[in-house]
């Protein structure tokens, strides 16, 4: 397993697009609609990304940020076998929200392991 991202729902993607790319130097690399969420991937130099996550339409995203406000959502490692990261979790005694794999952002294959297994942080596996 490797960092891939980390998740942050805010209302205003555009708005901190602009601050995380001047702060970081980090260009858009990618920007979709998905899931209720518009989602906009900025690539960090050295590896990794920000994805910011602003809600489309409510959905998840805009209940988490009705109930949390914004910031960090989630933490996503890639890994190159997603069933199997999903039985070693299993094995570990981690409670999952995803039992299978399920189709995410930017094509990816994606499954989430539930934080009050992962000491609070909602914890993502995301596959290539």
């Amino acid at each position: 397993m490797r960092f891939d991202h980390v998740g942050v729902a805010t209302r205003d993607a555009t708005d901190l697009a602009d601050l995380f790319g001047g702060l970081c130097d980090a260009p858009v690399a990618h920007e979709e609609t998905f899931d209720d969420m518009r989602i906009v991937f900025l690539e960090l130099d050295g590896g990794g990304y920000f994805e910011l996550l602003e809600p489309d339409a409510g959905g998840t995203i805009g209940d988490y940020l009705d109930r949390e406000g914004p910031g960090v959502h989630h933490v996503a490692l890639a890994v190159d076998d997603l069933p199997a990261a999903l039985d070693d979790a299993r094995d570990l005694g981690i409670d999952l929200v995803d039992e299978e794999p399920r189709p995410g952002a930017w094509g990816h294959e994606v499954a989430f392991c539930h934080p009050g297994s992962t000491g609070g942080v909602l914890v993502e596996f995301v596959e290539h």
